[in-house]
């Protein structure tokens, strides 16, 4: 047993040393299953898995007991011991392993040789660097199994533009390694390109909401429809806005939301229209956020309702970290004579955060020395007492 740990560790750290080409994996990977099948021949014939998850893999005992259940055919450590000699080489530590064991148990039966190094192959030959493989292993798992993870990455990569955006996808939901391409996903890639979107366009769609590029493509059709039945047609710069904001809801939720704009803000209907055509989000704000804005645009700040729907932007501003802090501002600027223009509202916000301190707060540091200080404050959702107002 002693021998074998030794030969494990030896391996390991040539697995996962740089100069350790993969077509060197395979020789070390069977002197490795040699051993294990060697030790496993004298040993006795029943195999604790249970044992074996907790004191090699590292998994917690209620992880293990879940997990064995999956296992239970395994009679010998040979296997999984070459796939944690594999993750190793990838840079997985030993926690890294362990979650990817707690969240795939069958990946310790994974064939190395025969599945887990032609991938690893295939996706050096994209591009991808050992660590990012390890990375990819640790995110997607149980996906890391088929070797058609090789030419799913090879058509998403290009689609969505680089590694992170494709793996920020991944994160929200690894089905799209799992999804028909020839039937779902590159006819709805191809509708979406017929409907004016760029790449760069469809992978902004998608990365929030990966479920869109493998839904049903009559779905993705059904979406568009909507989309241009609220104002925002074919073409429109604003249709990847208006797809995420009607993504998966049905006519009815959709009306019901646009009658609570009409209420909430004393809008139109030919108003609702210009307010969503303008800002599609807006139909994914909650109740109560609206409601709270409505209250501060409106009541507050006295702006119109057919003002606030043709600047339907400013309802997708923070009410904590822009729209209340620079209204403070404005306000006593005004009011104390520091304002050489007639800024509005909407102007100001649309700054960004360094042109409104430069235009708006460094140049009066003498007549309101503490104007910077009370804004910083505002932002953090505090109304300072040395606002005059």
């Amino acid at each position: 047993m002693l021998r074998l740990r030794l030969r494990e560790s030896v391996v390991s750290r040539l697995l996962s040393s740089p100069f350790t080409s993969t077509s060197a994996i395979s020789p070390l990977l069977r002197l490795l299953s040699a051993s294990a099948s060697a030790s496993a021949s004298a040993a006795p014939s029943t195999f604790a898995v249970e044992e074996y998850l907790v004191d090699t893999c590292g998994l917690t005992r209620p992880q293990a007991l879940k997990a064995s259940k999956k296992l239970s055919h395994l009679k010998s450590p040979a296997n999984p011991d070459a796939v944690l000699a594999f993750l190793a080489g990838l840079g997985l530590s030993g926690a890294d392993a362990a979650a990817v064991v707690a969240k795939d148990p069958l990946f310790l039966c994974a064939k190395v040789e025969r599945t887990l190094v032609p991938v690893v192959d295939g996706l050096t030959g994209l591009g991808l660097s050992r660590s990012e493989i390890g990375g990819l292993v640790s995110l997607v798992h149980n996906r890391f199994r088929c070797r058609s993870i090789v030419s799913k990455m090879q058509y998403y990569l290009p689609l969505f533009g680089s590694l992170d955006n494709l793996l920020r996808m991944l994160q929200r939901s690894s089905y799209l390694l799992s999804s028909d391409l020839d039937k779902v996903v590159r006819p709805n890639v191809v509708f979406l390109r017929e409907c004016g979107l760029g790449d760069c366009d469809i992978a902004k769609l998608c990365i929030p909401v990966p479920r869109i590029l493998i839904t049903n493509p009559e779905r993705i059709r059904a979406m568009v429809a909507c989309a241009e039945r609220l104002g925002v047609p074919r073409g429109s710069r604003m249709l990847r806005h208006a797809l995420q904001a009607v993504a998966f809801l049905n006519e009815d939720k959709i009306a019901a939301k646009v009658d609570y704009l009409k209420n909430t803000f004393r809008w139109y209907d030919a108003e609702a229209c210009i307010a969503v055509r303008k800002y599609p989000g807006v139909l994914r704000k909650s109740k109560e956020s609206l409601k709270h804005r409505s209250e501060f645009l409106c009541s507050k700040v006295g702006l119109e309702p057919v003002y606030i729907a043709h600047r339907s932007e400013i309802l997708s501003y923070s009410m904590v970290g822009r729209l209340r802090p620079r209204y403070y501002v404005i306000k006593f600027l005004k009011q104390n004579g520091l304002l050489a223009c007639d800024l509005s509202l909407y102007s100001a916000i649309k700054m960004t955060d360094k042109v409104f301190v430069e235009k708006l707060i460094c140049p009066h540091k003498e007549a309101a020395p503490h104007l910077a200080e009370d804004y910083a404050a505002a932002c953090k959702g505090e109304v300072p007492t040395n606002f005059r107002f």
